[in-house]
C-alpha cells in the first residue's frame, strides 16, 4: 500500500492508468468485506439499481430476517429510483419534460424536496451544479454504446440549460420547466437520498448494523463483527488501487470522479460529469471524496466541486465543519481537509 499523502503533497502519477470502474464496482469495500462474509451472522445482497451495482451488507442474529430486510430496502430504493428517473416514461420527472414550456405540474413532497435541494445548491455554486443538464442528451457513456456529441449539438443544447428556468412553487406543490425541450437529470443529487431511504427501511426492520454501497457512495450504521465499517478510498488516477481507508460507524463516504462512466477517444478522456455551461466533461479535479455524518452537508456537493474546481471546493469546505475531504487535483496532487489525515488508514 502506498503511503497516505498529507496536505498538498504530490502523489506519483500512474502512467499506466486504467479505466476499471465498470469491472471493479466493489473495490471500495471488497477487500475489507471478503473475510467477514464467511461469518454466518453477515448477509450480503446485490442488485443493479440507479445505473450501478448496489450492495447491502448487514449483520445480525437471524439470517432470514436480514435477507427479508435487505429485500425490503431494495424495494424501497427501486420505487424511489423509478419515481426520480428521467428514463422512466411514467415518472413525474418525465412528465415535467413533456409539459416543459406548457404548464406547471404537481409533484409529490419527495420530488419537491430533491428539486429544492438542487436549486439551493445551484444558487450556492453559481450554476456549477445544475440539474437542467439533462438537456445534454447526445452523450452516451454506456459500454459498447459510447457516443461523443458534436460541438454544434452541444451549443444547441446549452441554450436549454439554466437552473433559473426551473420554477418551483412550494405552496402549490408544483414544478415547471419554462422552455420547451428542457430536461432534468437528478443523478447528481438523488442517489444519496435513495440510499438513505434504504437504510431507514433496514432500521425499521430491526437491523442495527448495515452498509449500503452504490457505485462508491457508501452509507453505514453500526459496525461489522464488533468494529466500525472500514471503507477504502479509490485513487481516481488508478481506480484499481486505493489511497487508504476510513473507519465509520455512522455516516457517509461519497465519491465523485472522472473514472466512473467514461471512455477515451483520440487521446482524450471523456466522463459523465458535465459542465452545465458547455456540455463538455469537467476539467477540474480528477476525483473528490467526502466524509460526513449528515446527508445535507454533502448531497450534490461533490459534483458541484468537480465543475467549479478545487479553489471553490476548498472555500466551500471551510463553511462545512462537519465534512472532511480528499481531492485529487488535475495536476495529480492530493489535498486533504484538516481532519482527513486523522481519518485515513493504510
Amino acid at each position: 500500500m502506498p503511503p497516505i499523502p498529507l496536505n498538498n503533497r504530490t502523489y506519483p502519477v500512474d502512467v499506466h492508468r486504467r479505466r476499471l470502474a465498470a469491472s471493479l464496482p466493489l473495490l471500495v469495500t471488497a477487500l475489507y468485506l471478503k473475510p467477514a462474509l464467511a461469518d454466518p451472522s453477515v448477509h450480503q445482497a446485490s442488485r443493479n439499481l440507479m445505473g450501478t451495482r448496489l450492495d447491502i451488507t448487514v449483520q445480525g442474529s437471524d439470517r432470514r430476517a436480514l435477507a427479508a430486510a435487505a429485500d425490503a430496502a431494495f424495494a424501497t430504493m427501486a420505487q424511489l429510483s423509478d419515481s426520480l428517473s428521467r428514463f422512466n416514461p411514467t415518472s413525474r420527472v418525465n412528465a415535467l419534460h413533456l409539459m416543459a414550456g406548457v404548464r406547471p405540474l404537481s409533484v409529490d413532497p419527495g420530488l419537491m424536496s430533491v428539486l429544492q435541494q438542487a436549486q439551493h445548491l445551484a444558487q450556492l455554486s453559481e450554476g456549477a451544479f445544475d440539474i437542467t443538464v439533462g438537456a445534454y442528451s447526445q452523450w452516451n457513456f454506456e459500454p459498447g454504446q459510447f457516443r461523443l456529441p458534436t460541438a454544434a449539438e452541444l451549443t444547441a443544447e446549452a441554450r436549454l440549460v439554466d437552473h433559473r428556468d426551473l420554477i418551483l412553487d412550494s405552496r402549490q406543490g408544483t414544478a415547471y420547466l419554462r422552455r420547451r425541450g428542457m430536461r432534468l437529470d437528478l443523478g447528481g443529487i438523488a442517489k444519496l437520498p435513495i440510499l438513505e431511504a434504504g437504510l431507514q427501511t433496514l432500521r425499521r426492520h430491526g437491523v442495527r448494523h448495515a452498509m449500503l454501497n452504490g457505485g462508491g457512495d457508501v452509507r453505514v450504521m453500526g459496525g461489522l463483527l464488533g468494529r466500525p465499517w472500514r471503507i477504502g478510498l479509490r485513487d481516481p488516477r488508478s481506480p484499481s488501487r486505493m489511497l487508504g481507508s476510513v473507519a465509520l460507524s455512522d455516516g457517509w463516504v461519497a465519491a465523485s470522479g472522472d473514472y466512473e462512466r467514461c471512455f477515451d477517444r483520440d487521446g482524450r478522456h471523456y466522463h459523465h460529469i458535465l459542465d452545465p455551461r458547455t456540455g463538455w466533461p469537467t476539467r477540474g479535479p480528477h476525483g473528490i471524496t467526502l466524509v460526513s455524518r449528515d446527508l445535507p452537508d454533502i448531497n450534490g456537493i461533490g459534483a458541484a466541486m468537480m465543475v467549479a474546481g478545487s479553489a471553490w471546493a476548498r472555500s466551500s469546505l471551510a463553511a462545512r465543519p462537519g465534512v472532511d475531504a480528499l481531492i485529487v487535483d488535475r495536476n495529480q496532487s492530493v489535498w486533504t481537509s484538516g481532519g482527513m489525515p486523522a481519518l485515513l488508514h493504510a
